[in-house]
């Protein structure tokens, strides 16, 4: 058997070139799968609207679309999505969306099934928006897109106390903002609301895949009990990120108790030792984030406004304490289902 073998010298733009055309490789791929998944939708959307006319004009009922969902599942065995309860969803689509968009993010950006769950789970049109654009931006899942939703994260982000307004560049500062939240929910390790301080970091590292998703886009783990020598002196920081959004390092400090602004003084010392030893010179300013069990709000901002480095500060929450108001804003089962079902027979 004979084979080809290749030349022992490559050309030297060689490498360049592979790169370039696997990099043109994946993006084609990538577009033919959101062009068919855009086609998808449309169709779904127009499949929709002509059930909602047939059901104002003809007083269509479920019979007939259980009757539609089995003749499409005969016609076109090899598809999925001819279930009565996705031609309903479809149905729900064309009422709820009916340019295709929520507010002013096309729909067709957008897996069905993250359309099914933004119709679903919320009722207010502008949370829709935000949270589409916000999963289209971040490439979440529908699995991160429902987390994010049950957490209430458009509540949260950018709730932190903070003087970033003063102590970053005005571009700079309104993105930080962004990146942090109040407050942080971590359920997921397990604890109790007596917990210590190292306890929890044990639980955030053992979770470290939910613990970067709880604390958003851009975070990078670096380290645990980062160590910082000081003329001979030790220092250890609790938990060490960069943020590949902001390219700055964040240095993130536990506290098991209430906010003391003692606590601030500390982590600015801390800020300024990674800024002197660490950063690089094309790093942004090292951002602080003091986690805390709970604050005095007006505390934290007397607090930092004396303090020169960028902080903010947040309570964490070990247990799930979210405000009644904020759960009563989903729809319930029952209202999902009985607005789905649409006319009666």
């Amino acid at each position: 058997m004979t084979t080809t073998s290749l030349p022992a010298a490559m050309p030297d733009d060689y490498a360049d070139w592979l790169r370039q055309l696997k990099t043109d490789i994946s993006s084609a791929r990538q577009r033919a799968v959101l062009a068919v998944n855009a086609e998808l939708v449309r169709l779904y959307g127009r499949i929709g609207h002509d059930i909602l006319q047939r059901q104002q004009s003809q007083a269509w009922g479920s019979k007939v679309i259980d009757r539609l969902a089995r003749d499409l599942k005969d016609e076109f065995p090899d598809m999925r999505g001819w279930s009565s309860s996705n031609l309903k969803y479809m149905r729900f689509f064309a009422q709820h969306c009916p340019a295709g968009q929520f507010g002013q993010q096309p729909a067709d950006q957008l897996p069905w099934f993250h359309i099914v769950t933004l119709l679903t789970k919320l009722r207010s049109v502008n949370e829709r928006e935000w949270y589409a654009s916000q999963a289209v931006q971040h490439g979440w899942s529908r699995t991160t897109l429902e987390l994010n939703i049950k957490n209430h994260l458009r509540q949260r982000q950018g709730a932190a106390v903070s003087n970033f307004m003063i102590r970053l560049p005005n571009a700079a500062s309104a993105l930080a903002q962004e990146a942090l939240k109040d407050p942080y929910l971590f359920d997921f390790i397990g604890l109790g609301n007596d917990a210590q301080e190292r306890e929890i970091e044990d639980g955030l590292i053992r979770h470290i895949t939910r613990f970067l998703l709880e604390l958003g886009a851009g975070f990078a783990f670096v380290g645990r009990q980062f160590r910082l020598d000081v003329a001979g002196d030790e220092f250890f920081i609790d938990l060490l990120f960069y943020h590949t959004r902001l390219k700055c390092y964040v240095v993130v400090d536990l506290k098991a108790g209430a906010f003391k602004p003692e606590h601030a003084g500390q982590l600015n010392f801390y800020l300024s030792t990674v800024d002197a030893q660490i950063k690089a010179e094309d790093d942004k300013p090292t951002i602080g984030l003091l986690l805390c069990k709970q604050k005095n709000r007006l505390v934290a901002e007397y607090a930092l406004s004396g303090i020169d480095k960028p902080i903010g500060i947040a309570e964490y929450q070990l247990l799930r304490d979210l405000p009644e108001s904020l759960e009563r804003s989903l729809p319930s089962i029952a209202e999902i289902e009985a607005e789905l079902a649409g006319n009666t027979d």
